[in-house]
């Protein structure tokens, strides 16, 4: 194949991986995108196991190693990238709230969740003061990337190519997350 062809397909690669918002509802109006945020502790179960405090947690990585199984400790402490389409929370449509697989601080609800296509489960907002951002530059082009603001755990990338009103994809390795259900499941 020439050059310019490849450099052709290359160049189309994102519009042909990023399809239109696929998610199982709409996205909430600007307006409810606050309310979304502020009471996302409505998707909590009772008594569920999370950790409310973004206090730092520090631990050796040698700690990390003997807590994390190796997949999440790849991904989380050595901000690696897992498979895509290789997650089951990619599938994941029961309310409840998505926390971090480190350290159990809440990240996202169900109800900010959509299908991205992408194949990494997708978000288009966060639960506030969840993450902290830096720039990556492994590719060409540079990406936002963001971390657990309690663990420092790597979680993925935002990209501005999300669904209406933020217009946010949060792209998260399913490894790096665990999925609390609001109701028990028989």
């Amino acid at each position: 194949m020439k050059r310019r062809n490849v450099l052709k397909v290359l160049a189309s690669a994102p519009v042909l991986a990023l399809p239109a918002f696929r998610g199982w509802a709409a996205p909430p109006a600007s307006a409810d995108i606050e309310a979304l945020r502020r009471n996302w502790r409505e998707l909590l179960a009772e008594g569920a196991d999370v950790e409310l405090s973004t206090e730092p947690l520090r631990r050796p990585n040698e700690e990390w190693k003997k807590i994390l199984p190796l997949a999440q400790y790849r991904v989380l402490r050595e901000e690696d990238t897992e498979r895509a389409y290789t997650s089951p929370l990619n599938e994941e449509k029961r309310p409840g709230v998505y926390v971090c697989a480190g350290c159990r601080l809440p990240l996202f609800t169900s109800a900010m969740k959509y299908d991205s296509g992408t194949g990494w489960p997708s978000f288009f907002t966060t639960i506030p003061g969840a993450f902290e951002t830096k720039k990556d530059y492994f590719l060409i082009f540079p990406r936002t990337e963001y971390h657990c603001v309690r663990c420092g755990g790597h979680h993925g990338h935002v990209f501005d190519d999300g669904p209406p009103p933020t217009g946010e994809r949060w792209c998260n390795n399913g490894v790096a997350l665990k999925f609390i259900p609001k109701t028990a499941t028989a």
